[in-house]
């Protein structure tokens, strides 16, 4: 005895609808609505994040256009009037002055909400190229994130990147030998940025004032001095007491400094400092030179040698 036609129709709803069944629970577990977490203490710990909407991404969209065109009276309204003050204006308008062109050309863009639907943020990856008017490149894949107000203003701003072979500029380069080859041999040196060309720049205007007692702060307790004639002089900090009695007057102008350590090594430096200098002594005499000087400085950020050179 066969079945018609409208019970095999009624059994095959009734399969379909037991296959959803089935099946919807796994849909709504694998695809959540919410994903990750924010750890720092305070009141957002803990509290996770849910996508944004697609205004967030087209904001980020057309900021990165009008970017890339130098147009900033299209760029400054994606951002807020908190953010983009009158002073910020000008320094986005220097910095945009200086290039001959610039491309910023987004190609991951990920919309965020905390999940009680405040603080919004858009991630950004980007690929970067800026000519400069002085003839200088850039190339830059860029990783940033956007912090939004409710109107989908930029409030804020951070930036990581990494920085193509191609530039110009490079944040290592150079080589230190060594006197006797040792296991600092080859590398190559970065800047050091532990505050010594702040703590030279008040050398000098102590220098200068001949004031004793502040210039003796920059140095440790013992240090080496070599001077420009062959000199080697092992000093403490107390010998310095009588540093201007000979001179009527002292004239020390810098004109580079350079702090520079070796790669992937402690946190010691040396600041190569070009300049000029000039003295003058209580008996008539003058003294005028150029000098090259190097001022080591060690783990406590003291000055602990100096090598000098003079012509």
């Amino acid at each position: 005895m066969g079945i018609n036609t409208k019970s095999k129709s009624k059994m095959k709803n009734l399969k379909y609808i037991i296959f959803l069944l089935l099946i919807l629970p796994l849909i709504t577990t694998s695809c959540q609505n919410t994903g990750g977490v924010w750890l720092k203490e305070g009141e957002r710990k803990g509290t996770a994040y849910k996508f944004g909407g697609q205004k967030m991404t087209d904001n980020i969209l057309g900021l990165a256009k009008a970017y890339s065109n130098r147009d900033t009276e299209k760029l400054f309204p994606y951002y807020s009037e908190e953010y983009m003050t009158e002073e910020m204006k000008g320094s986005y308008k220097k910095s945009l002055d200086t290039m001959k062109s610039v491309s910023m050309v987004p190609y991951k863009i990920i919309p965020l909400v905390g999940e009680d639907g405040k603080y919004n943020q858009v991630l950004a990856w980007s690929d970067e190229e800026r000519v400069y008017k002085d003839g200088s490149y850039e190339k830059l894949n860029l990783m940033e994130l956007f912090l939004l107000d409710n109107q989908g203003k930029v409030t804020d701003f951070k930036q990581w990147k990494a920085i193509d072979s191609v530039n110009f500029g490079m944040p290592y380069g150079g080589k230190f030998f060594g006197r006797e080859k040792n296991e600092n041999s080859g590398r190559p040196f970065v800047f050091s940025n532990r505050g010594e060309t702040s703590i030279l720049e008040k050398l000098v205007e102590d220098y200068n004032k001949m004031n004793t007692e502040g210039f003796k702060s920059a140095f440790a307790e013992e240090f080496t001095l070599n001077t420009y004639d062959g000199k080697t002089m092992k000093l403490k900090k107390s010998d310095l007491g009588n540093l201007f009695k000979p001179y009527k007057s002292v004239d020390w102008s810098p004109i580079a400094m350079l702090p520079i350590k070796i790669r992937n090594t402690d946190a010691a430096s040396g600041v190569i400092v070009y300049s000029s200098e000039k003295r003058v002594f209580k008996n008539g005499r003058k003294w005028k030179k150029d000098l090259m000087e190097i001022f080591y400085f060690d783990l406590e950020g003291k000055i602990s040698s100096m090598v000098q050179f003079a012509r």
